[in-house]
């Protein structure tokens, strides 16, 4: 049930119009002037009000001014027996929803009190899909993911908060990153999550063109302006009007080009190829490089003044390596999504994990997809092994031996030095954070699961548990001053670290 607020000094009206409308079911209050119908409105609100314009102490237009400002959504229908441009005009540039001239028709004005409620119900819809959208999004970045971008690490969450505020802009976007870093999937996130989303999404590499082609594809061209050119086409910033159009690896585009497009994002027009008049366009621009833009702009490559045009808000995307958290989550979305593929069902082995989180990932998140897919198909049993993974994975050592390396004397066994090493590393990160496995994962740039089996590779689970037991029983004496890392002094990381060595211990006890 709707609230109308009748406002006029005559008494016949006030009791016509709450005739009229009781009947259709419509809540009513009336009032004889402004300020009376400004104090109803502060003790409650209304959707619509209809007031005539001229009465005593305050008159219509006034109170429209007064009433807005308490309460903007309410809709204004305004009464009057004497017409009048300025007023009418005056009324509409104060937000009135419609002006009607007495003596009025009664279903004329039942029909525009019926559509300022239908737009109010409009207005509370758009609202409350804009509130799920937004609690959507808020419930996807706590998952680590927005859109089809995945991870919660620091320099993601950063990425994430940046998608949502240019989203809702119309400036031009710059996206850098290295190649499979995900540069398509921010601009198709931005895309939509912005008041455009609903138009198209159209997107175009190009250093995959020559210059000629580029320029048709891009503009369009007209039948006839080339060899076979047999109809018009339209180009894609066309088809993409009133939507988004990406342009990937912009630094390669050719000198001549770059002019072309400066002006088509100067002038919002493209002309085709072969065409003398040109059409208006209303289509944002996302560009996207591998290259650094500022060097090419220093050496003559890139236009300066396209540069600043396309570069308004840049976001940078991170390394793979330098977002080292995320890689088990993200092989776990790909071992899902080959997975739904083939109809199977797999996990990862720790050792193959362990190497995808200490492989420096040249290609990015892309090599990731790649890798994993790879696995998928040629895994024959239901858990990936290290030797599904290709051969520059399970040969990468991130830590590189020259002549001032120390190594052991007795010899160069490998593996036994790096266990030892992997070893010293998570005794070093509990220690430092007093058996906390989070803080200790987070301080070694992996995930909680990843340090779980190096816990377990190394025996060493329980000891978490004992260093907390230790930490609530006794106060912990810290070292002389100048130890970058204090611990307890009464702390022996050589007791047993598993079970045969507990026994053992125990029995000589």
């Amino acid at each position: 049930m709707s609230n109308l607020l009748i406002v006029d000094d005559e008494l016949s009206m006030r009791q016509f119009l709450t005739h009229l409308f009781q009947r259709d079911g419509h809540a009513i209050r009336v009032a004889e002037n402004g300020r009376e119908a400004m104090a109803m409105l502060r003790q409650q609100p209304a959707d619509v009000v209809i007031s005539d314009v001229k009465m005593p102490d305050m008159g219509g237009i006034e109170l429209l001014r007064a009433a807005r400002e308490l309460q903007p959504d309410v809709e204004f229908i305004m009464m009057t027996a004497f017409a009048n441009v300025d007023t009418a005009r005056e009324a509409f540039l104060l937000g009135a929803f419609d002006f009607i001239q007495k003596p009025f028709d009664n279903d004329l004005l039942k029909e525009i009190v019926a559509r300022a409620l239908a737009k109010i119900e409009l207005v509370k819809k758009t609202q409350a899909l804009q509130d799920e959208n937004e609690a959507l999004i808020k419930g996807q970045r706590a998952r680590g993911k927005l859109g089809n971008i995945i991870g919660h690490s620091e320099r993601m969450q950063s990425v994430y908060q940046m998608i949502e505020t240019v989203a809702q802009v119309q400036s031009t976007v710059l996206i850098t990153g290295g190649s499979g870093t995900g540069k398509e999937l921010v601009a198709r996130a931005i895309h939509d999550l912005s008041p455009r989303a609903q138009k198209p999404f159209v997107s175009i590499n190009c250093g995959a063109f020559t210059e000629t082609l580029l320029e048709s594809e891009l503009f369009g061209y007209i039948k006839g302006s080339f060899t076979g050119a047999t109809a018009n086409r339209k180009g894609l910033f066309e088809a993409a009007n009133q939507g988004t159009i990406f342009l990937d690896e912009i630094g390669d585009m050719s000198t001549a080009m770059q002019v072309k497009l400066l002006r088509v994002l100067q002038e919002r027009k493209v002309r085709p190829v072969g065409a003398h008049e040109e059409t208006e366009i209303d289509t944002r621009v996302i560009a996207a490089t591998n290259r650094d833009l500022s060097a090419l702009v220093r050496d003559g490559g890139f236009r300066e003044d396209l540069f600043y045009r396309v570069s308004v808000i840049p976001i940078e995307l991170p390394l793979l390596r330098e977002r080292g958290a995320d890689v088990a989550e993200l092989t776990d979305h790909f071992i899902e999504k080959y997975c739904t593929q083939t109809g199977r069902a797999l996990s990862i082995s720790a050792p193959a994990m362990r190497l995808l989180e200490a492989y420096s990932w040249p290609g990015n998140v892309r090599e990731l997809e790649h890798t994993i897919e790879r696995a998928v198909a040629l895994e024959k049993t239901d858990t990936i092994q290290p030797e599904r993974l290709p051969e520059q994975i399970t040969n990468y050592n991130h830590v590189r031996v020259t002549s001032e390396t120390e190594l052991p004397g007795e010899g160069l066994n490998l593996t036994a030095h790096l266990d030892q090493l992997e070893k010293t590393y998570l005794l070093e990160a509990l220690r430092r954070t007093d058996g906390n496995q989070t803080a200790a994962a987070e301080l070694l740039q992996m995930s909680v699961r990843s340090l779980r089996h190096l816990l377990d590779k190394h025996g060493v689970r329980g000891l978490t548990a004992q260093m907390r037991d230790e930490r609530r029983a006794e106060s912990i004496p810290r070292r002389r001053a100048n130890d970058p890392y204090p611990r307890r002094r009464d702390e022996d990381f050589s007791e047993p670290t598993n079970d045969s060595e507990q026994a053992a211990r125990a029995g000589e006890t």
